[in-house]
């Protein structure tokens, strides 16, 4: 396999968070020679306090479903002049192996990804910290924003309650539940089969919303087909890894894993 050429690297983020948590990343990436992007969702392009206000009556975002959100970011791919190099966190991260398996990317680094279609979620942990954001019995059409004692257990578990709360305050943002019930279907489809481009994937040893037991199985769904993927576990990492003080360790393997291949 040819080795990695391309020097644009779109980060995509995840669900529950702004996108301008990619900041320093962006930052980082550049100072290596790299050009980026970080595109916020539909719906979600403010400021973390601004789209709170809007709870829960953002009707677009509340709409918004998995496949609308993977063709946007499709869209974004496919105006650039080279396919890009994909960084993504958790659902983020599917979004970013489902457009791998597209051929739309020229590699991806996956950091705790919500796993695609067919491996089933069954952890303790992920079902206690993303039951609330799948919305049942409740309406689709109001925004889903996470409450503050499951932000404490599915994000920054570990962390101090000020670091909790700042974290909390900068990048909380109200979701779609129609974009968290799409995980489970079709549309976060993925052929395991398929020979791709190179994909890495990052897990966290104190993750609960995406343990890294579901991170390996995510890891072990693809065939060794001579497609290059791997897999690293840091210890100590929850799903706040982004926005950790310690970020740059994830962010320098990726770059070293980029130069790998």
């Amino acid at each position: 396999m040819k080795s990695i050429q391309s020097k644009t690297v779109v980060f995509i983020t995840g669900a529950f968070v702004s996108h301008n948590g990619w900041q320093e990343w962006q930052k980082y990436f550049e100072s290596k020679g790299y050009k980026t992007l970080a595109p916020a969702w539909p719906h979600k392009d403010a400021s973390a306090k601004a789209l709170r206000e809007m709870h829960p009556n953002n009707t677009g975002l509340a709409d918004l479903t998995l496949t609308e959100l993977v063709n946007h970011y499709a869209a974004i791919v496919k105006q650039l002049p080279e396919k890009p190099i994909l960084v993504g966190h958790s659902l983020g991260g599917l979004v970013s192996q489902i457009l791998l398996n597209r051929g739309l990317a020229e590699a991806a680094a996956v950091l705790h990804p919500v796993p695609p279609q067919g491996i089933i979620p069954y952890e303790f942990s992920f079902l206690k910290s993303a039951f609330g954001a799948l919305g049942l019995f409740t309406s689709l059409k109001k925004t889903y924003l996470m409450p503050f004692k499951t932000w404490q257990y599915a994000f920054t578990n570990g962390m101090s309650l000020d670091d909790q709360q700042a974290a909390y305050e900068a990048n909380t943002i109200p979701e779609s539940k129609r974009v968290a019930r799409g995980g489970l279907t079709s549309a976060a489809k993925v052929d395991f089969k398929k020979p791709h481009n190179p994909l890495l994937i990052i897990s966290g040893s104190t993750d609960n919303i995406i343990p890294a037991s579901l991170n390996y199985r995510n890891f072990k769904r693809y065939k060794q087909n001579g497609s290059v993927t791997e897999y690293k576990e840091f210890k100590g990492k929850n799903h706040f890894v982004v926005g950790l003080p310690t970020w740059r360790e994830e962010a320098d393997y990726i770059l070293d894993w980029i130069n790998r291949q």
